[in-house]
């Protein structure tokens, strides 16, 4: 539609600056509609459930805990950032640090129509150990950052102080809570949701998948953690990244720096940290972003020996 309205005004479609603009507006009114949906979602349904029983439900067992939120995360068919709504909804109502990591790491990572296009591109065997891999990180990830009591570095006004417990008297109630909940939050990210799909947009048009294919299919032993450093800065759905790992394995770059590539573009974007600024400081977003990175540079080698 929005390149009927560019044809309209005399644009070219096809034209690299006319595709950014036109992915620009796409992703924003896309994200930001989400983002206000899902905070409203959210919000009606933690009328329902009680702050103290979602910190109890991920404070106990560290390991179920830590299991639980990387399962729900594999469960949510968002990308990097659509996660993000879910996991202040997790800070907002107490949960842990880690466990919330977990579900953050895992949510983009894994989800029903990415593992399909998987097993029917590469087949049923490495569509299971893309999931075992992304589970494994999530769990881990989220277990090692949260020995690591990096709370502090969390944005006090967003997600530190916590709401008040309040009784609702009707369906409505509910629902205005969530809707405010949306307009307060969405508020808060917008401007970061702006420039964040700038850069993806422009990173998207502007990068060239043959030079990295042919980069990454070059440089021996260092394609893994290479293609992990060019696919972090990207921004993509994990529906449009499946077919890419695949021509990537086609030309000659080794599956483990086709899986590296494909995670570290899933998982971590730079649209995704510039909106999680308004939620964590400089160096938590920092800490995770390393941390995830490593782990998935690890996967990619375990998956190149296996």
């Amino acid at each position: 539609m929005l390149e009927g309205v560019a044809v309209a005004f005399g644009l070219d479609p096809a034209t690299r600056l006319v595709a950014t603009l036109l992915y620009f507006v796409e992703d924003s009114v896309k994200i930001l509609a989400l983002l206000f949906v899902l905070i409203a979602a959210i919000g009606f349904a933690r009328s329902f459930i009680s702050a103290a029983r979602v910190k109890r439900a991920l404070s106990g067992n560290k390991a179920a805990a830590h299991l639980s939120a990387a399962l729900f995360g594999a469960l949510t068919p968002f990308c990097s950032c659509s996660s993000i709504p879910l996991f202040l909804g997790f800070l907002e109502a107490g949960a842990p640090l880690g466990p919330a990591l977990s579900f953050l790491i895992t949510s983009p990572l894994i989800n029903e129509y990415l593992v399909v296009l998987m097993a029917a591109l590469f087949g049923l065997k490495i569509a299971a150990l893309y999931v075992a891999a992304g589970l494994a990180l999530g769990i881990l990830g989220g277990w090692l950052l949260g020995l690591m009591h990096l709370e502090k570095h969390l944005v006090p006004d967003l997600v530190a102080a916590k709401a008040k417990e309040r009784a609702f008297r009707s369906w409505k109630e509910r629902a205005r809570y969530g809707l405010d909940e949306a307009k307060s939050i969405t508020g808060k990210l917008w401007p970061w949701v702006l420039v964040g799909v700038a850069l993806g947009a422009v990173i998207h048009n502007y990068v060239p998948q043959a030079f990295i294919a042919s980069l990454v299919a070059t440089t021996g032993v260092f394609g893994v953690p290479l293609a992990v450093l060019l696919g972090v800065p990207m921004y993509g759905s994990g529906a449009a990244l499946v077919p890419i790992a695949m021509e990537l394995f086609q030309k000659g770059v080794p599956l483990g720096s086709a899986m590296a590539f494909l995670m570290a573009v899933t998982a971590l974007s730079l649209p995704e940290a510039i909106i999680l600024r308004r939620a964590m400081k400089l160096k938590l977003i920092g800490i995770f972003f390393l941390a995830t990175a490593i782990g998935i540079a690890a996967i990619g080698f375990l998956f190149n020996l296996l």
